[in-house]
């Protein structure tokens, strides 16, 4: 049954539902903040009012021919669609919902405030603000439902009309929800932003204060107080007290701007410490969100006879409280000025090679950590066996601002040792390296993750758990070093070597691409698809169950999985799951193990299950023995036709590219073996420090240095008190957010050639360089697509992708291979044509851009693209 009426902080309350205010408020009541009670009316009820009345042709017809350059046509256009709005007939249903709502919020009526929410506002990269109405001290039931018809029809407004033709979006894709709030009968209302809007800088924040209600500041009414705080400690750097001429008031019947009383005209809105309680309260809004927010806020003084609103929250020293009204993503925020210091000033710092796989800033404890081992012992015992030396390179991979970069410049006892070691053991390197990753590392990590996973970490010593850390650390950075020298490494020397014998010696017209001769095993990226596709066709073998499945969000199958089965058919199916995680839920979204694991939440694989029940996607199956079968014909029919020195070259090259595909995607895939069991000690001593009071909460772990986790075991082993890293936590979290906004150059120094090489070959494109609506990169996979494009910026926004969506993303992992089933193109920020990405893309048939640069930054969610795959080109709509 279709809901026209959800409680306010309703778990129901997505973006589609109840508008971007909605879905704003609802997860801000959801965290216990101060937000005012209410409910929202949801875009189900202003599509059957649509409906009931006939009036979706009419609004098409009314919006032939408007011009945004027309300013008339805009007028015509909104002044019809008023008409019929206001003509028409709420249907009962829907009224009934409204009354009730209203009336349960207190025992008689009440004044609140009706405010418009749309299906494309509030969001990153658009600034929907002000596009519709609000409708403030509102009063009975009867004049809610009249300020929510009014709500809808401000949906065609003029100005909103002008902004969506800009902005591109279809006049038939946007609905309107309505939220309906108590009205806090506001002293004292502002604005507050978590960045400073004016320099960019993530460490202040700025508060505008007013007498009344906030409108006067929205309207620009009213010159408000200006106050910057220190975001961390509250404190107030600079404050500016506005002589303040006008107020909005609340009256009989709605509002009016009033002059403020000559007494309080220039006097402070806010003291010192309520600027700081309301500074913490954006920054936990902030931490919310993961990023910098515009914040509307209402102060009042509770009565002594009448209890605050429900949620308005008490202000410090019980003065008054305050109350969130709205929370949305600052837009066009400038960019916090960042410097990017080499660490040797003559080196030279390239984003390339396991780049691809750690595409953000990275965690404290990954950077001291897993980092470091790589070089410092995985580098070394792989480099030691093939060279017969002691390797030269300890600071190969560093990170600068977090993100990781690989130093492209040696120094002279590097360089002797590559020219005399390296290079004269390169037939060896050949020769070897495969086997020492397939007979040795491989194996040794393998039975490393098997002996610490699964073991009663509750029953573990500090000193225990910790050992196992590092222990089964040291075997997955091991196993990481041997796939750059022994399976990504060589996979990309062999498919660029056989490339160029086929193309040179070998390809004539009408034949078949290099890639189909390496495409079509059966690895375990899509080993891991092929069982959930199978799930979802079990499932639909149990009609009740795929109905309970198909109509359920997905974070609500996720959590009925934690619980008791419901039935036989459930059992099976969360037994069934569960077995495909465990075989399967070690596939990494990403190197830095402070990043979640598919074990750790399976909803994107319910989202992928929900896509194949819904008869979307392609059956891997059959994709793979075609592709199979295409690679097996390609290859009998080339041989068949070639002789001599070109048969040998072409056989030659063919099978080392061919024994390479078949373990690249499996290596890649072995990445998280040992993460689960190296996650679950981490969890574990985590939990303690949380209980001993020295971080906030047990996934806080990840936000220590190395250094300062083997001084708290210590600690712990020893029984003594432990320092609060809680504040030193949140400052690195915070930093991580700026950091995560910025794009790291892809070169330092910047250089378009190399030691002979172009770099635009080997790094992503430049900010700098992508300033136009055409975007550069490489071209991984041919072909050309122009589809709305849907922005994923890791597995929390799985759920969102659309069947015929380009999949945007900053990179790619085996984790992420379900998603090209339904992805008509893909493009990335980072990765080459022999990433995880390019490969998969053209296993799939569909276009790709690798190494745009700025793809997740430029593009915006939902905006038509054209994807250009054997171009490299990105062409972004107006």
């Amino acid at each position: 049954m279709k809901q026209f009426v959800l409680s306010l902080s309703s778990s129901q309350a997505d973006l589609a539902t109840v508008g971007g205010k909605g879905m704003s408020l609802a997860k801000l009541a959801q965290a216990g903040l101060p937000v005012p009670d209410g409910f929202h009316v949801t875009t189900e009820a202003y599509r059957r009012f649509v409906t009931a009345n006939k009036l979706q042709p009419r609004i098409l017809a009314a919006l032939k021919g408007v011009d945004p350059a027309r300013p008339a046509t805009l007028d015509t256009a909104s002044q019809t669609i008023g008409r019929h709005f206001a003509e028409a007939t709420i249907p009962a249903e829907i009224g009934d919902a409204v009354r009730s709502a209203y009336e349960s919020l207190r025992p008689s009526a009440v004044s609140v405030a009706v405010r418009s929410s749309a299906t494309a506002e509030d969001l990153p990269g658009a600034s929907f603000a002000g596009q519709q109405e609000t409708y403030l001290n509102i009063h009975g039931s009867q004049a809610v439902l009249e300020a929510v018809r009014k709500c809808w029809a401000s949906l065609w407004t003029g100005r909103a009309i002008a902004y969506r033709l800009r902005q591109g979006i279809p006049p038939d894709s946007v609905a309107l929800a309505v939220v309906v709030q108590l009205l806090v009968p506001a002293e004292a209302a502002g604005v507050l932003f978590t960045a400073n809007p004016l320099t960019g800088k993530r460490s202040e924040t700025v508060i505008n204060a007013a007498w009344g209600l906030g409108e006067a500041i929205v309207g620009g009414l009213v010159t408000p107080d200006s106050i910057t705080a220190d975001k961390l400690t509250g404190r107030v750097i600079r404050r500016e007290t506005a002589v303040k001429q006008m107020m909005t008031v609340r009256i009989q019947s709605g509002t009016e701007s009033q002059p403020v009383p000559d007494s309080q005209k220039d006097k402070p809105v806010l003291s010192d410490k309520q600027a700081a309680e309301l500074a913490r309260i954006g920054s936990r809004i902030e931490e919310l969100y993961g990023m910098p927010m515009d914040i509307e806020w209402a102060w009042t003084r509770p009565s002594p006879r009448e209890a605050p609103p429900k949620g308005a929250g008490r202000g410090v020293g019980g003065e008054g409280g305050f109350a969130i009204l709205q929370a949305r993503p600052i837009t066009a925020l400038p960019e916090a000025p960042i410097e990017w210091i080499r660490p040797n000033p003559k080196g030279v710092y390239m984003r390339g090679s396991i780049v691809d796989i750690l595409p953000d800033p990275l965690s404290p404890l990954f950077a001291t950590l897993g980092l470091p081992t790589i070089t410092r012992v995985g580098i070394k015992e792989v480099m030691r066996p093939l060279t017969r030396s002691e390797p030269n390179l300890p600071d190969y991979i560093i990170t600068i601002n977090d993100y990781t970069y690989i130093a492209a410049a040696f120094t002279p006892g590097q360089w002797w040792w590559i020219l005399t070691r390296m290079l004269f053991s390169f037939p060896r390197l050949i020769r070897e390296a495969l086997p020492l990753w397939r007979d040795q590392i491989r194996p040794h990590y393998a039975e490393t993750a098997a002996r610490w996973s699964g073991k009663a970490y509750q029953a573990m010593s500090p000193a225990g758990l910790w050992s196992g850390v590092k222990e089964v650390n040291e075997a997955a950075m091991l196993h990481m070093a041997s796939m750059l020298v022994a399976t990504t490494g060589a996979s990309a020397g062999a498919e660029m070597l056989f490339s160029r014998v086929y193309e040179k010696l070998v390809r004539r017209e009408g034949d078949p691409p290099a890639p189909a001769f390496v495409m079509g095993y059966d690895s375990t990226p899509i080993l891991s698809e092929k069982s959930l596709y199978d799930l979802a066709a079990w499932v639909r073998t149990q009609p009740e169950l795929t109905a309970r499945i198909l109509e359920a969000p997905t974070s609500d199958l996720a959590a009925r999985l934690r619980s008791a089965p419901k039935s036989a058919a459930w059992k099976e199916f969360a037994d069934r799951l569960k077995a495909h995680l465990e075989a399967y839920g070690h596939l990494v979204y990403d190197l830095d193990f402070a990043k979640v694991l598919p074990l750790d939440d399976p909803t994107p694989m319910l989202a992928t299950i929900q896509m194949y029940l819904r008869g979307e996607g392609v059956n891997p199956h059959e994709r793979q023995k075609g592709l199979e079968a295409r690679r097996v014909r390609a290859a009998e029919t080339t041989l068949q036709r070639l002789k001599g020195f070109k048969a040998w070259a072409f056989r030659k090259s063919l099978g080392w590219a061919q024994s390479m595909a078949q373990v690249r995607e499996n290596a890649l895939s072995d990445i998280g073996l040992g993460y689960p069991a190296l996650r679950g000690m981490l969890h574990e001593l985590g939990t303690r420090l949380a209980a001993a009071g020295s971080i906030g909460q047990p996934d806080d772990i990840y936000w220590l240095e190395q250094a300062e986790l083997e001084q708290a075991v210590e600690a712990l082993g020893r029984g003594e008190a432990l320092e609060n890293l809680a504040e030193r936590v949140e400052r690195r979290k915070k930093r991580w957010q700026e950091l995560k906004q910025v794009a790291p150059p892809p070169m330092l120094p910047p250089k378009k050639k190399y030691m002979g090489f172009d770099m635009a070959d080997f790094s992503p494109a430049t900010a700098e360089s992508q300033t136009g609506e055409t975007l550069k990169g490489v071209s991984a996979s041919a072909g050309k697509v122009t589809a709305a494009a849907c922005v994923l910026h890791g597995p929390q926004d799985f759920g969102r992708m659309k069947p015929g969506a380009v999949l945007v993303a900053a990179t790619t992992t085996p984790a992420w291979t379900p998603l090209f089933a339904m992805a008509s193109a893909v493009v990335t920020d980072i990765g080459g044509p022999l990433s995880h990405g390019s490969i998969v893309a053209r296993e799939y048939g569909i276009p790709a851009v690798m190494g745009t640069g700025v793809a997740t930054r430029r593009i915006r969610d939902g905006q038509t693209v054209t994807v250009d795959g054997g171009a490299g080109t990105v062409t972004l709509a107006e």
